[in-house]
Protein backbone atom coordinates (compact mmCIF):
# COMPACT_ATOMS: atom_id res chain seq x y z
CA UNK A 1 0.00 0.00 0.00
CA UNK A 2 1.27 3.08 -0.86
CA UNK A 3 2.23 5.59 2.09
CA UNK A 4 -0.77 8.37 2.74
CA UNK A 5 1.83 10.81 3.59
CA UNK A 6 3.92 11.94 0.85
CA UNK A 7 7.38 11.26 0.98
CA UNK A 8 9.84 14.22 2.61
CA UNK A 9 11.08 16.43 -0.24
CA UNK A 10 14.49 18.58 -0.29
CA UNK A 11 14.29 22.24 0.80
CA UNK A 12 15.01 23.53 -2.30
CA UNK A 13 11.80 21.82 -3.40
CA UNK A 14 8.75 23.28 -1.44
CA UNK A 15 5.55 21.31 -1.89
CA UNK A 16 1.81 22.43 -0.53
CA UNK A 17 -1.21 24.58 -1.75
CA UNK A 18 1.66 27.55 0.68
CA UNK A 19 4.81 27.09 -1.59
CA UNK A 20 5.76 30.78 -2.26
CA UNK A 21 4.42 31.94 0.97
CA UNK A 22 6.82 33.79 2.97
CA UNK A 23 6.13 33.62 6.87
CA UNK A 24 8.64 35.46 9.37
CA UNK A 25 7.75 33.74 12.83
CA UNK A 26 9.48 35.80 16.21
CA UNK A 27 10.51 32.89 18.58
CA UNK A 28 7.98 32.19 21.06
CA UNK A 29 5.83 29.24 23.12
CA UNK A 30 2.96 27.33 22.45
CA UNK A 31 0.57 28.21 20.10
CA UNK A 32 2.51 30.79 18.08
CA UNK A 33 5.10 28.41 16.85
CA UNK A 34 2.30 25.45 16.36
CA UNK A 35 0.54 27.62 13.99
CA UNK A 36 3.77 28.64 12.15
CA UNK A 37 4.59 24.87 11.23
CA UNK A 38 0.87 24.30 10.29
CA UNK A 39 1.84 27.33 7.65
CA UNK A 40 5.41 25.05 6.66
CA UNK A 41 3.72 22.23 6.66
CA UNK A 42 1.63 23.38 4.34
CA UNK A 43 4.24 24.20 1.81
CA UNK A 44 4.97 28.01 3.46
CA UNK A 45 8.76 29.30 3.87
CA UNK A 46 8.43 29.64 7.22
CA UNK A 47 11.36 31.77 8.92
CA UNK A 48 11.80 31.80 12.87
CA UNK A 49 13.89 34.65 14.32
CA UNK A 50 15.23 32.99 17.19
CA UNK A 51 17.33 35.15 20.33
CA UNK A 52 20.80 34.30 21.52
CA UNK A 53 19.23 32.34 25.24
CA UNK A 54 16.42 30.73 23.86
CA UNK A 55 12.93 30.27 25.46
CA UNK A 56 13.79 28.73 28.92
CA UNK A 57 10.65 26.48 28.09
CA UNK A 58 10.12 23.28 26.35
CA UNK A 59 12.73 20.36 24.81
CA UNK A 60 16.10 21.31 23.09
CA UNK A 61 15.72 22.83 19.97
CA UNK A 62 16.34 20.00 18.07
CA UNK A 63 13.50 18.08 19.37
CA UNK A 64 11.07 20.46 19.08
CA UNK A 65 8.37 19.49 16.41
CA UNK A 66 6.89 22.62 16.43
CA UNK A 67 9.89 23.76 14.64
CA UNK A 68 10.20 21.20 11.84
CA UNK A 69 10.08 22.22 8.43
CA UNK A 70 11.16 26.30 9.13
CA UNK A 71 14.47 27.84 9.12
CA UNK A 72 16.04 29.38 11.76
CA UNK A 73 18.16 33.11 12.10
CA UNK A 74 19.64 33.92 15.33
CA UNK A 75 19.06 37.52 16.12
CA UNK A 76 19.62 39.98 18.72
CA UNK A 77 16.44 42.01 19.28
CA UNK A 78 18.21 44.18 21.96
CA UNK A 79 20.47 45.28 19.01
CA UNK A 80 19.79 48.19 16.52
CA UNK A 81 21.16 46.35 13.74
CA UNK A 82 19.11 43.06 14.89
CA UNK A 83 15.96 45.58 14.97
CA UNK A 84 16.81 46.55 11.14
CA UNK A 85 17.43 42.86 10.09
CA UNK A 86 13.79 41.82 11.13
CA UNK A 87 12.59 44.98 9.60
CA UNK A 88 13.93 43.84 6.24
CA UNK A 89 12.84 40.24 6.70
CA UNK A 90 9.26 41.70 7.49
CA UNK A 91 9.49 43.50 4.21
CA UNK A 92 10.34 40.64 2.09
CA UNK A 93 7.59 38.52 4.00
CA UNK A 94 3.93 37.65 3.21
CA UNK A 95 2.73 36.59 6.83
CA UNK A 96 4.14 37.24 10.00
CA UNK A 97 3.48 35.37 13.50
CA UNK A 98 4.35 37.10 16.85
CA UNK A 99 3.04 35.42 20.34
CA UNK A 100 4.21 37.98 23.18
CA UNK A 101 2.36 40.34 25.63
CA UNK A 102 0.86 43.18 24.12
CA UNK A 103 3.38 45.99 23.52
CA UNK A 104 6.37 43.96 23.64
CA UNK A 105 6.96 43.82 20.12
CA UNK A 106 6.37 47.73 20.38
CA UNK A 107 8.93 48.39 22.85
CA UNK A 108 11.53 46.80 20.68
CA UNK A 109 10.83 48.64 17.40
CA UNK A 110 8.74 45.59 15.34
CA UNK A 111 5.32 46.05 16.13
CA UNK A 112 2.64 46.17 13.61
CA UNK A 113 2.86 49.96 12.51
CA UNK A 114 6.87 49.56 11.89
CA UNK A 115 6.49 46.33 10.20
CA UNK A 116 3.60 47.43 7.86
CA UNK A 117 5.24 50.45 7.17
CA UNK A 118 7.66 48.93 5.32
CA UNK A 119 5.18 46.46 3.75
CA UNK A 120 2.13 47.74 3.46
CA UNK A 121 0.69 44.31 2.50
CA UNK A 122 2.23 42.41 5.04
CA UNK A 123 -0.29 40.34 7.62
CA UNK A 124 0.77 40.57 11.26
CA UNK A 125 -0.64 38.23 13.21
CA UNK A 126 -0.63 38.27 16.99
CA UNK A 127 -0.94 34.93 19.12
CA UNK A 128 -2.13 36.20 22.71
CA UNK A 129 -4.71 34.52 25.40
CA UNK A 130 -6.48 37.18 26.52
CA UNK A 131 -6.28 39.46 22.92
CA UNK A 132 -4.54 42.94 22.71
CA UNK A 133 -6.95 45.13 25.07
CA UNK A 134 -9.53 44.48 27.76
CA UNK A 135 -9.04 44.71 31.47
CA UNK A 136 -6.86 41.14 31.34
CA UNK A 137 -4.69 41.89 28.43
CA UNK A 138 -1.35 42.44 30.52
CA UNK A 139 -2.28 39.45 32.78
CA UNK A 140 -0.16 36.54 32.62
CA UNK A 141 -2.12 33.00 32.06
CA UNK A 142 -2.18 29.87 30.32
CA UNK A 143 -4.09 27.46 28.59
CA UNK A 144 -5.90 26.13 31.68
CA UNK A 145 -6.76 29.71 32.77
CA UNK A 146 -8.15 30.73 29.31
CA UNK A 147 -10.29 27.77 29.12
CA UNK A 148 -11.54 28.73 32.73
CA UNK A 149 -12.56 31.76 31.53
CA UNK A 150 -14.46 31.06 28.39
CA UNK A 151 -16.52 28.51 29.79
CA UNK A 152 -15.27 25.55 28.28
CA UNK A 153 -13.11 23.77 31.50
CA UNK A 154 -16.65 23.72 33.28
CA UNK A 155 -18.09 21.43 30.36
CA UNK A 156 -15.50 19.15 31.16
CA UNK A 157 -15.53 16.23 33.83
CA UNK A 158 -17.98 14.17 35.39
CA UNK A 159 -20.80 16.16 37.22
CA UNK A 160 -19.67 15.21 40.42
CA UNK A 161 -16.45 15.94 39.99
CA UNK A 162 -13.62 18.84 39.40
CA UNK A 163 -13.16 19.96 35.82
CA UNK A 164 -10.79 18.03 33.75
CA UNK A 165 -7.89 19.99 31.99
CA UNK A 166 -8.08 18.65 28.46
CA UNK A 167 -3.97 18.61 28.04
CA UNK A 168 -3.62 21.84 26.37
CA UNK A 169 -4.88 21.26 22.75
CA UNK A 170 -8.43 22.84 23.29
CA UNK A 171 -7.22 25.84 24.22
CA UNK A 172 -3.61 26.35 23.09
CA UNK A 173 -3.47 24.95 19.37
CA UNK A 174 -7.95 24.90 18.89
CA UNK A 175 -8.74 27.78 19.81
CA UNK A 176 -5.60 29.39 19.42
CA UNK A 177 -3.47 27.96 16.74
CA UNK A 178 -6.22 27.04 14.62
CA UNK A 179 -7.80 30.47 15.00
CA UNK A 180 -4.61 32.15 14.23
CA UNK A 181 -4.08 30.23 10.96
CA UNK A 182 -7.44 31.05 9.63
CA UNK A 183 -7.25 34.52 10.22
CA UNK A 184 -3.59 34.74 8.55
CA UNK A 185 -5.33 33.09 5.18
CA UNK A 186 -8.08 35.02 5.10
CA UNK A 187 -6.42 38.30 6.00
CA UNK A 188 -3.75 37.07 3.16
CA UNK A 189 -6.05 36.56 0.62
CA UNK A 190 -7.62 40.10 0.77
CA UNK A 191 -4.01 41.34 0.60
CA UNK A 192 -3.39 40.00 -2.34
CA UNK A 193 -6.69 40.97 -4.00
CA UNK A 194 -6.16 44.39 -2.24
CA UNK A 195 -2.56 45.25 -1.71
CA UNK A 196 -3.98 45.83 2.28
CA UNK A 197 -2.43 43.97 4.70
CA UNK A 198 -3.72 44.01 8.36
CA UNK A 199 -3.51 43.06 12.03
CA UNK A 200 -4.83 39.92 12.97
CA UNK A 201 -5.68 39.69 16.40
CA UNK A 202 -5.84 35.97 17.62
CA UNK A 203 -6.95 35.61 21.68
CA UNK A 204 -7.40 32.35 22.92
CA UNK A 205 -10.70 33.21 24.99
CA UNK A 206 -11.72 34.33 21.73
CA UNK A 207 -11.28 30.97 19.98
CA UNK A 208 -12.32 28.86 22.89
CA UNK A 209 -15.61 30.96 23.19
CA UNK A 210 -16.20 30.76 19.30
CA UNK A 211 -15.67 26.67 19.43
CA UNK A 212 -18.98 26.56 21.63
CA UNK A 213 -21.45 27.91 19.38
CA UNK A 214 -23.28 25.18 18.98
CA UNK A 215 -23.75 24.75 22.48
CA UNK A 216 -25.05 28.24 22.87
CA UNK A 217 -27.77 27.40 20.65
CA UNK A 218 -28.64 24.04 22.25
CA UNK A 219 -28.78 26.45 25.61
CA UNK A 220 -31.27 28.40 23.86
CA UNK A 221 -33.31 25.83 22.68
CA UNK A 222 -33.66 24.24 26.38
CA UNK A 223 -31.58 21.24 24.59
CA UNK A 224 -28.61 21.58 26.64
CA UNK A 225 -27.56 22.53 30.42
CA UNK A 226 -25.23 25.17 31.68
CA UNK A 227 -23.26 22.56 33.78
CA UNK A 228 -21.17 19.30 33.24
CA UNK A 229 -21.47 15.42 33.16
CA UNK A 230 -25.99 16.05 32.60
CA UNK A 231 -25.84 16.80 29.06
CA UNK A 232 -25.92 14.08 25.58
CA UNK A 233 -22.50 14.77 24.65
CA UNK A 234 -20.87 15.51 28.06
CA UNK A 235 -20.75 11.99 29.64
CA UNK A 236 -24.23 12.69 30.86
CA UNK A 237 -25.85 10.13 28.67
CA UNK A 238 -24.72 6.72 29.76
CA UNK A 239 -24.29 5.88 26.02
CA UNK A 240 -21.68 8.61 26.00
CA UNK A 241 -18.37 8.62 27.55
CA UNK A 242 -16.00 5.80 28.76
CA UNK A 243 -15.89 2.32 30.15
CA UNK A 244 -13.67 0.37 32.27
CA UNK A 245 -12.28 -3.10 31.23
CA UNK A 246 -11.15 -5.75 33.28
CA UNK A 247 -7.73 -5.34 32.33
CA UNK A 248 -7.73 -1.88 33.41
CA UNK A 249 -8.31 -0.16 30.29
CA UNK A 250 -10.81 1.72 28.81
CA UNK A 251 -13.57 1.41 25.87
CA UNK A 252 -15.58 4.66 24.51
CA UNK A 253 -18.54 4.66 23.33
CA UNK A 254 -20.99 6.60 21.29
CA UNK A 255 -23.99 5.71 19.98
CA UNK A 256 -26.41 8.13 19.60
CA UNK A 257 -28.50 7.48 16.74
CA UNK A 258 -31.59 4.33 17.29
CA UNK A 259 -30.21 2.04 15.21
CA UNK A 260 -26.60 2.25 16.17
CA UNK A 261 -27.89 2.10 19.69
CA UNK A 262 -29.41 -1.25 18.79
CA UNK A 263 -26.37 -3.03 17.55
CA UNK A 264 -24.75 -1.58 20.58
CA UNK A 265 -27.22 -2.99 22.88
CA UNK A 266 -27.82 -6.39 21.11
CA UNK A 267 -23.27 -6.98 20.67
CA UNK A 268 -23.42 -6.34 24.62
CA UNK A 269 -26.41 -8.69 24.96
CA UNK A 270 -28.19 -6.12 27.18
CA UNK A 271 -31.62 -7.77 27.21
CA UNK A 272 -35.16 -6.90 26.83
CA UNK A 273 -35.74 -6.03 30.91
CA UNK A 274 -32.75 -3.12 30.03
CA UNK A 275 -33.16 0.26 30.26
CA UNK A 276 -34.26 2.10 27.04
CA UNK A 277 -31.95 4.20 25.40
CA UNK A 278 -33.74 7.74 26.37
CA UNK A 279 -35.68 6.70 29.46
CA UNK A 280 -33.82 9.28 31.31
CA UNK A 281 -35.17 8.29 34.73
CA UNK A 282 -33.58 5.32 34.42
CA UNK A 283 -29.84 6.31 33.10
CA UNK A 284 -27.95 5.83 36.57
CA UNK A 285 -29.43 1.72 35.89
CA UNK A 286 -27.94 1.49 32.45
CA UNK A 287 -24.82 3.14 33.28
CA UNK A 288 -24.46 0.63 36.14
CA UNK A 289 -25.56 -2.12 33.68
CA UNK A 290 -22.82 -1.10 31.10
CA UNK A 291 -20.06 -0.36 33.67
CA UNK A 292 -20.56 -4.04 34.74
CA UNK A 293 -20.68 -5.58 31.42
CA UNK A 294 -17.76 -3.67 30.08
CA UNK A 295 -15.70 -5.46 33.20
CA UNK A 296 -16.03 -8.71 32.33
CA UNK A 297 -14.11 -8.50 29.37
CA UNK A 298 -10.27 -7.25 27.98
CA UNK A 299 -9.78 -3.52 25.72
CA UNK A 300 -8.53 -6.38 23.22
CA UNK A 301 -11.75 -8.92 23.60
CA UNK A 302 -14.32 -6.05 23.34
CA UNK A 303 -12.06 -4.05 20.38
CA UNK A 304 -12.59 -7.71 18.37
CA UNK A 305 -16.29 -7.84 19.50
CA UNK A 306 -17.10 -4.64 18.32
CA UNK A 307 -14.67 -3.86 15.24
CA UNK A 308 -16.90 -4.76 12.40
CA UNK A 309 -20.43 -3.65 13.71
CA UNK A 310 -21.41 0.38 13.07
CA UNK A 311 -22.06 0.13 17.36
CA UNK A 312 -19.54 3.49 17.44
CA UNK A 313 -17.64 1.75 19.98
CA UNK A 314 -13.79 2.41 20.02
CA UNK A 315 -10.75 1.27 22.39
CA UNK A 316 -9.41 4.18 24.43
CA UNK A 317 -5.46 4.51 23.08
CA UNK A 318 -2.30 5.90 24.12
CA UNK A 319 -0.17 8.22 21.75
CA UNK A 320 2.48 5.07 21.28
CA UNK A 321 -1.03 2.74 20.83
CA UNK A 322 -2.37 4.82 18.15
CA UNK A 323 -0.08 5.70 15.74
CA UNK A 324 -0.11 1.84 15.28
CA UNK A 325 -3.71 1.33 14.79
CA UNK A 326 -4.36 -0.09 11.39
CA UNK A 327 -6.49 2.95 10.04
CA UNK A 328 -4.02 5.65 11.10
CA UNK A 329 -1.71 3.58 9.65
CA UNK A 330 -2.98 2.83 6.39
CA UNK A 331 -3.75 6.58 6.06
CA UNK A 332 -0.51 7.59 6.79
CA UNK A 333 -1.79 9.75 10.16
CA UNK A 334 1.16 9.24 12.07
CA UNK A 335 5.19 8.72 10.06
CA UNK A 336 8.69 9.32 10.67
CA UNK A 337 11.09 11.42 10.10
CA UNK A 338 14.76 12.06 11.33
CA UNK A 339 14.06 8.65 13.23
CA UNK A 340 11.46 10.03 14.92
CA UNK A 341 7.87 9.16 15.45
CA UNK A 342 5.23 11.92 14.63
CA UNK A 343 2.16 13.23 13.15
CA UNK A 344 1.90 13.74 9.34
CA UNK A 345 0.66 16.76 7.53
CA UNK A 346 -2.84 17.94 8.20
CA UNK A 347 -5.37 18.24 5.82
CA UNK A 348 -4.38 16.70 2.81
CA UNK A 349 -4.38 17.75 -0.56
CA UNK A 350 -5.49 16.41 -3.86
CA UNK A 351 -3.29 18.05 -6.14
CA UNK A 352 -0.49 19.94 -3.77
CA UNK A 353 -0.06 17.55 -0.62
CA UNK A 354 2.08 18.91 2.10
CA UNK A 355 5.24 16.99 3.54
CA UNK A 356 7.47 16.73 6.14
CA UNK A 357 10.81 18.24 4.43
CA UNK A 358 13.20 19.31 7.60
CA UNK A 359 13.90 18.39 10.91
CA UNK A 360 13.63 20.87 13.64
CA UNK A 361 15.92 23.95 13.30
CA UNK A 362 18.37 24.45 15.49
CA UNK A 363 18.68 28.29 16.37
CA UNK A 364 21.15 30.03 13.67
CA UNK A 365 21.60 27.03 11.69
CA UNK A 366 19.80 28.81 8.22
CA UNK A 367 21.19 32.13 8.90
CA UNK A 368 23.30 32.42 5.82
CA UNK A 369 21.13 30.79 4.13
CA UNK A 370 17.84 32.94 4.52
CA UNK A 371 20.01 36.66 4.33
CA UNK A 372 20.70 34.36 0.78
CA UNK A 373 17.09 33.35 -0.73
CA UNK A 374 15.58 36.65 1.64
CA UNK A 375 18.40 38.92 -0.08
CA UNK A 376 18.71 40.79 3.28
CA UNK A 377 22.14 41.86 2.89
CA UNK A 378 24.54 41.58 6.87
CA UNK A 379 22.23 39.12 8.28
CA UNK A 380 24.67 36.47 8.81
CA UNK A 381 26.94 38.59 10.48
CA UNK A 382 24.44 39.16 13.45
CA UNK A 383 24.81 36.46 15.52
CA UNK A 384 27.36 33.54 15.80
CA UNK A 385 25.74 29.80 14.16
CA UNK A 386 24.89 27.75 16.96
CA UNK A 387 25.29 23.63 15.73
Amino acid sequence: MTPATPPATPPSRPSGPLAGVRVLELAGIGPGPFAAMLLADLGADVVRVDRPGGQGLGPEPARDLTNRNKRSVLVDLKAPEGVAAVLDLAARADLLVEGWRPGVAERLGIGPDACLARNPALVYGRMTGWGQDGPLAQRAGHDVTYLATSGLLGLIGAADGPPAVPANLLGDYAGGSLYLVVGLLAALHHARATGTGQVVDAAIVDGAAHLSTMLWGLVDAGLWQDRRGVNLLDGGAPWYGTYETSDGRWMAVGPLEPRFYAEFARLLELGPDAPEQYDLPRWPELRAVLAARFATRTQAEWTELFADHDACVAPVLTLGQAAAHPHLAARGSYTEHGGVRQPGTAPRFSATPGALRTPPARPGEHTAEVARDWAVPGLDSLAPHTS
